[in-house]
């Protein structure tokens, strides 16, 4: 998100995204760079927004491994990750945690510009994270100093199951032609080509991203998230004339704006759905024993000659500025960052690790997941975190009522336009 206060940062991080690290889950020896702290006592709180129930066990059993080496109790309160992003607005400014866990990128940079996360420029130089983490490093830097540690990569694209497509003899549409003539041969198969959930919103940003990163490109993409481009430019006009052939040829759900995405996917995993636009952690809307079905693929070309770019989201751990132990803190995402702890920890949710020492996955997808990333141009973040809050909150209220009135595109995008106008001034 590009915010109202634009610094000269965004720019490299612009830069980054076109630049991202090849073989990013390259498998290296595990380095242990934490050397537990004497003894302290003491306590370290954290508030996290963890759905997975597996990754917030890993997080659990990290913790009291660090209370074992240093005698620092650790209490951990996990929201719901919806109700999270309106609390922490208000957690941060009275009664913040010493740790909490966010976004990078703008959404970061948004609480860094009101001084609400501790720059940990320092522990960055201690642990040596600069020589692990690469481009990735950018994600979490303003003005050349650090406010919080990435974590897992997604990597965004079209999912299904391998044995429905042996079944049918489908293989992955490449371009907009295989697109529409998979869509009909779903529907003869009485399948939902493609399942979206749209009741948290988000997931129409990520779809908007992909036609526009298809159509437009990096560069355009961006400048409209960082409010130099009006929503009513020409540009946007093939996105969702796209967009809305596919919404009149039937290609998803018809329950869409009343389901949320764990729905959604819970009908490619029910076989009612024949593909579905999200994150790898798809896979928790599978039971364990479907998840070697469940493969990826790019979404298809639209424009050809386009580069293919992509939105690789990277979340992040925080110590908000008010914390009360903030050495604690630093004590502990040290322990926690190290590279068999970070890779346990996002194993569990199928997530890419942003450092280069990692142990190897044990999920094909993510390694499936690092092997298309080295054919992608360059990346964006995602919707809802490359451009201003309150400008993606509009933007995504806007795409879903796009998807259930898509007659109405000139009066919703006149709209989004009212509200750049304002947020970008």
């Amino acid at each position: 998100m590009a915010s109202k206060n634009e610094h000269s940062l965004i720019n490299a991080i612009r830069a980054s995204r076109r630049q991202f690290i090849v073989g990013t889950g390259a498998a290296l020896a595990a380095t242990a760079l934490y050397r537990p702290a004497i003894a302290n006592g003491g306590e370290v709180t954290i508030i996290s927004d963890i759905g997975n129930a597996d990754q917030r066990a890993v997080l659990e059993r990290i913790a009291a491994d660090f209370t074992k080496k240093t005698g620092t109790k650790v209490t951990i309160n996990n929201m719901d990750h919806e109700a999270h992003k309106t609390a922490i607005r208000s957690y941060l400014v009275v009664g913040a945690p010493d740790i909490c866990f966010w976004f990078s990128g703008n959404r970061m940079k948004a609480f860094v510009d009101r001084g609400l996360f501790d720059d940990i420029s320092d522990l960055f130089a201690k642990e040596g994270y600069s020589d692990k983490l690469g481009a990735t490093m950018t994600a979490v830097t303003v003005n050349g100093k650090q406010y919080g540690l990435p974590l897992g990569g997604i990597l965004w694209g079209l999912f299904y199951r391998k044995d429905v497509f042996a079944a049918k003899g489908w293989t992955a549409p490449k371009n907009w032609d295989d697109f529409l003539k998979f869509g009909e041969a779903a529907k003869s198969a009485g399948m939902t080509p493609i399942s979206m959930g749209t009741k948290e919103l988000w997931p129409t940003g990520g779809w908007f991203d992909h036609m526009n990163l298809r159509i437009n490109g990096l560069d355009k993409h961006l400048a409209l998230m960082e409010g130099k481009i009006p929503y009513t430019d020409p540009m946007l006009k093939p996105v969702f004339d796209k967009w809305e052939e596919l919404i009149k040829a039937n290609f998803f759900s018809a329950s869409g704006p009343s389901f949320g995405w764990e729905q959604a996917g819970a009908a490619l995993a029910q076989k009612k759905a024949a593909m579905m636009d999200l994150g790898g952690f798809i896979k928790s809307a599978f039971p364990a024993s479907d998840h070697e079905q469940l493969a990826y693929a790019p979404f298809p070309e639209i424009v050809p000659g386009i580069e293919r770019y992509e939105d690789f989201s990277v979340n992040s751990v925080h110590i908000p500025a008010k914390a009360k132990n903030r050495q604690g803190a630093r004590d502990f995402l040290a322990y926690f960052y190290q590279p068999d702890n970070l890779g346990a920890f996002l194993e569990a949710e199928g997530a890419i690790p942003p450092r280069n020492d990692c142990p190897p996955s044990k999920d094909p997808m993510v390694n499936v997941a690092v092997e298309s990333l080295k054919t992608v141009k360059g990346t964006s973040q995602y919707y809802d975190r490359d451009t201003d809050p309150d400008m993606a909150q509009d933007g995504m209220k806007g795409f879903q009522e796009f998807t259930i009135k898509p007659e109405r595109r000139d009066q919703i995008l006149a709209r989004l336009e009212k509200t750049r106008a304002r947020i970008f001034k």
